[in-house]
């Protein structure tokens, strides 16, 4: 198998303990989808051929070497945690269209335990965070985009792992960037009202808008949580449409990516 971070279209995740792999599946990643979907397309509520969808997934599998088909999420911005033991999953085998057959669990963050079962969650413009334990089995990918975020997904996830603040590694994926992502006041006013030095993560806009920085707000609840081993959270999907979906930029006709973490068997 090829190294991971040679291969087209995918971003390696930076910051992670040793015998851990994780990063982002983008539209670029070797795939079979049609415009607009890029090559690679991973949603399968996006429009695209269920059959294409499909494709993909086994394409991702092979060509990062898992040794099990991830457990796709039907996700849907709130702060449910799905936990599994890679060596009891009775999911592994199961359809790579989990989401669309309405199998999966409603989660918007998994935590896995063992080796050689990935952990993953889709996205085009909320932000992927996979988290990793030093000394640990434990690995986790989470779904934040505001909603999420807001509620406490990154805190009901941290709040099920088996570690110390100081053993976890965090690592922000590709998300919509502050420039792109203007929000209503009420935005503002549930982070704020919760956290008011979150204010430093919006910048005025036109009107009675904001724009709010994802990837940082996310680095604030984190923080608050004790994790201070935090990478990446650099890439705005919006601005590079040749590498990202986008949901903000493209509409209902975006595509997804799909981030991943897994501890090597």
């Amino acid at each position: 198998m090829a190294r991971l971070p040679e291969l087209e279209g995918w971003i390696e995740a930076s910051g992670l303990p040793a015998g851990v792999r994780g990063g982002t599946a983008t539209r670029r990643f070797d795939g079979v989808s049609e415009a607009p979907f890029g090559r690679a397309n991973y949603g399968a509520h996006c429009g695209d051929a269920a059959d294409a969808v499909a494709r993909n997934r086994v394409l991702l599998r092979e060509l990062l070497g898992l040794a099990a088909e991830p457990l796709w999420l039907r996700q849907v911005h709130g702060v449910e945690v799905d936990e599994i033991d890679a060596g009891t999953n009775s999911s592994g085998a199961s359809s790579a269209l989990q989401e669309q057959d309405g199998a999966g669990p409603v989660a918007d963050a998994c935590i896995v335990r063992g080796s050689g079962l990935a952990a993953v969650v889709l996205t085009a413009d909320c932000l992927p965070i996979l988290l990793a334990v030093d000394g640990s089995n434990e690995v986790a990918a989470i779904h934040a985009g505001w909603r999420g975020l807001a509620a406490g997904v990154v805190e009901a996830t941290l709040a099920r792992l088996h570690a110390a603040p100081g053993a976890i590694h965090a690592w922000l994926g590709p998300a919509i960037g502050q420039g792109a992502f203007e929000v209503g006041p009420e935005v503002r006013a549930a982070f704020v009202g919760a956290d008011p030095g979150a204010a430093c993560c919006f910048r005025p806009g036109r009107d009675d808008r904001w724009h709010a920085d994802l990837a940082g707000l996310a680095r604030r609840r984190l923080h608050s949580r004790g994790i201070t081993r935090i990478s990446g959270g650099d890439r705005c999907t919006v601005d590079d449409a040749a590498q990202f979906h986008s949901f903000r930029r493209d509409g209902a006709r975006s595509g997804r990516m799909a981030t991943l973490v897994w501890r090597e068997s």
